[in-house]
């Protein structure tokens, strides 16, 4: 009874960060979530539960503002063009911004993404992981790096599109995974 009890206070200080607006941090459990998806080649509403996803490989959340815009591009094509890369060391990787699965579609599409991109419309998984700007109305560029537990092994909270510094660091926590 005391690993549930164990559990229940780890995802009760999760949902109280959550709610206080404090970002997650390493160590802490991922917010889960359920959001639509879609890859160049389908389209998914039902989508991707996070929690679903643990236990096989660590999971790479990229959070970027827009579909179609240049610094996203470049950072998706960076995803894209080192996949082989990250999925040998384990990883998935999924694109998450507040653009429909219209869009991601034939963004992925056009850039022959081999990863899905859900979809956050409302913003609010992009609000749990400090990654929503509100001035702008779109996702800051943040990375995650969750591990195999759920639990949070990596943050980016400044993620530069196009660096290989930034792509190197986050290269780095997913190799520690492994």
């Amino acid at each position: 009874m005391s690993m549930v009890l164990a559990i229940f206070a780890i995802l009760a200080v999760a949902v109280l960060r959550a709610r206080a607006g404090d970002p997650p941090r390493v160590g802490d459990q991922a917010p889960d979530f359920t959001l639509p998806m879609a890859t160049k080649d389908t389209i998914d509403f039902k989508g991707v539960t996070l929690s679903a996803r643990f236990g096989n490989n660590a999971l790479l959340l990229a959070f970027y503002p827009a579909d179609w815009s240049g610094g996203c591009t470049k950072e998706m094509c960076t995803f894209r063009d080192n996949f082989a890369g990250l999925s040998g060391l384990g990883a998935e990787v999924y694109g998450i911004s507040g653009d429909y699965v219209f869009s991601h579609q034939e963004w992925a599409r056009h850039l022959d993404l081999p990863f899905a991109l859900l979809s956050d419309h409302s913003h609010e998984v992009a609000g749990a992981y400090d990654s929503y700007a509100k001035e702008s109305g779109c996702n800051r560029r943040t990375v995650y790096v969750i591990d195999r537990s759920g639990r949070i092994a990596y943050v980016d909270a400044d993620y530069r599109a196009g660096s290989d510094d930034s792509f190197q660091r986050l290269s780095d926590a997913v190799k520690k995974l492994k």
